[in-house]
């Protein structure tokens, strides 16, 4: 295999900047096929790993294999310990019961669970009883004075049931990106607002196009054990749920409204919360709870500079899954052979050919796969707070989700290109391999704040998402009507395993591109930062500014 002269990288290393591209085209220095990723997909996305799940005996063998893997290429334990374990102390949650019905004067509507509404415990109580609750539409529920956008006025909602419209304003050009989803616009921030404002409950409406999947989604998602970080302060809010559009708009009229004339009414700047008079609510829920720890596995490649290897780029995926649920044409087992057995088979491989030169590789690499991504992004929270070195001392994520399984691409589409300087490695390298990048052609979906390179962002450090392109080779001309089917009937269900059409020619060369990519990051001089602006930059700042007063 033909090998850069060191005494040229060296050259190269003292010539090169985040703005120049290298003379010559790199190659990876080991042997990379589409068996190469084929061989962990299997292993984790068959039946006898069962979904998955947090904190069962599933994530022990998904652990254990994937620590195994990085054992045997060489790597080192990534926790301080000298452990490649991380515990993330989760708590689970199960609903077995869940009873919703509004009350007017003149009818109650009594909803279907699953069919009509998802809803559970806010916190940690085995059962939620709520009587003539009343009921207040707080549009998008927006506090953001950067956007000069307050949907509240004001108004005190403390012990209230807040229904929320789903994503972010979208009919002005110079607010909220012009529309695009940003963290305002994602589920949790709603659930955040209520607590926040003391409320009693929240429902979020759902539509397909304001959340960008189907009820399907909702429903599978939220039906099964849920997981989240016990947070020991408690707050007044007892529940948190879905309402479907149907039954939102069964809800809205029966206080004199119409649905379709409220969400147009959160598009203004002068919306008002709106009280939906006459509407009571009532609602019963009981839960069970299992306190356990999740795992994320964390390995290392050191750095081979003194004056860099207390640095890092972190590669990640997350390893979990949704376990098992109601069985669909005899099939109960969520595999999740895309999402995301693809992600840890692609970090695998990348830790497999990093170490082969690991002389050639200034900054210290990581390998992160990460615990209990479907439930709201924990594992990925966890080690982004308690990283093994400080955020400041990262140089950037690489967050690798349901990799491409559709085919090779001429480009690639990189979510959250235009908030940072990685984009200027990305494009020169993608450039070199005879690629174009792409920024989010769904950006509405708000992908950016839906996968764990989100946890890294909230700490400063800039952060990709790599995803496939749209630009096939060889494929017909309606292939991307295919793949979006594909995207929107598999997503979270139980069809979601390996089948017989993928095609991981394309997960190749996106792995191949994100080795260069992240060869660069780790060789070059300067930290990666966030464009100016960006509303990432200031946690950056404060983070480079604490890690500089730490001696290592």
């Amino acid at each position: 295999m033909k090998k850069i002269p060191q005494i040229i990288l060296a050259a190269l290393l003292l010539m090169t900047t985040a703005c120049s591209v290298p003379e010559e085209n790199g190659v990876i220095p080991a042997e990379l096929t589409e068996d190469h990723l084929m061989e962990h997909v299997e292993v984790l996305a068959a039946d006898e790993f069962g979904g998955r799940t947090p904190g069962t005996i599933y994530e022990e063998m998904t652990v254990s294999y994937i620590s195994e893997q990085f054992e045997e290429i060489g790597l080192e334990p990534g926790i301080p310990d000298g452990s490649f374990f991380q515990d993330v102390p989760l708590m689970g949650q199960d609903t077995d019961l869940a009873e919703l019905s509004f009350s007017s004067a003149n009818e109650t509507a009594d909803l279907e669970y699953q069919d009509d509404f998802m809803a559970w415990p806010a916190h940690v109580q085995e059962s939620v009883s709520i009587r003539n609750a009343e009921l207040v539409y707080v549009g998008y529920g927006i506090e953001a004075p950067e956007e000069e956008w307050d949907d509240f006025k004001g108004q005190d909602v403390e012990g209230k049931i807040l229904v929320f419209k789903n994503y972010n304003p979208v009919t002005y050009e110079d607010r909220f990106d012009g529309g695009n989803r940003l963290y305002y616009g994602r589920w949790t921030y709603k659930y955040e607002q209520a607590i926040e404002k003391g409320a009693l409950g929240a429902l979020i409406i759902h539509t397909d196009e304001t959340a960008g999947y189907g009820w399907d989604v909702v429903r599978n998602s939220w039906s099964l054990e849920r997981f989240f970080v016990y947070d020991e302060t408690g707050h007044d809010t007892e529940f948190e749920g879905w309402l479907t559009h149907d039954q939102s708009k069964q809800l809205f009229e029966m206080a004199g409204l119409e649905l379709d004339d409220m969400l147009e009414a959160a598009e203004s700047t002068e919306f008002e919360p709106v009280t939906l008079e006459g509407v009571t609510l009532d609602i019963d829920l009981s839960a069970y709870y299992r306190e356990i720890e999740g795992q994320n596995v964390v390995a290392k490649l050191p750095g081979s500079d003194p004056e860099l290897a207390d640095e890092a780029v972190v590669f990640s995926a997350h390893h979990d899954h949704l376990g098992y649920g109601d069985p669909v044409d005899g099939d109960s087992i969520f595999n999740g052979a895309w999402d995301n057995a693809s992600g840890v088979s692609k970090v695998i491989n990348l830790a497999r050919l990093y170490s082969q030169e690991p002389e050639d590789i200034r900054r210290t690499l990581y390998f992160v796969t990460v615990t209990a991504e479907e439930s709201g992004l924990l594992g990925s929270g966890y080690f982004a707070e308690n990283p093994p070195i400080h955020a400041g001392k990262i140089s950037a994520n690489i967050n690798l989700d349901a990799t491409n399984i559709f085919g090779e691409t001429r480009d690639i589409v990189a979510i959250g290109y235009g908030r940072s300087d990685i984009d200027d490695i990305l494009q020169q390298e993608a450039e070199l391999l005879g690629r174009t990048v792409k920024p989010d052609p769904r950006p509405e979906q708000g992908l950016y704040y839906r996968s764990d390179h989100f946890s890294f962002a909230r700490q400063g450090i800039p952060s990709l998402f790599p995803n496939p392109g749209s630009d096939f080779v060889g494929k017909p001309d309606d292939y991307n009507e295919q793949v979006d089917e594909y995207r929107s009937k598999i997503y979270h269900t139980v069809h979601d395993r390996i089948h017989d059409w993928w095609d991981l020619s394309g997960a190749v060369e996106d792995t191949k591109l994100m080795y260069r990519l992240g060869l660069r990051i780790a060789n070059d001089d300067d930290m990666r930062q966030w464009v100016p602006g960006d509303e990432f930059e200031q946690a950056r700042l404060d983070a480079l500014e604490e890690a500089a007063m730490i001696e290592y």
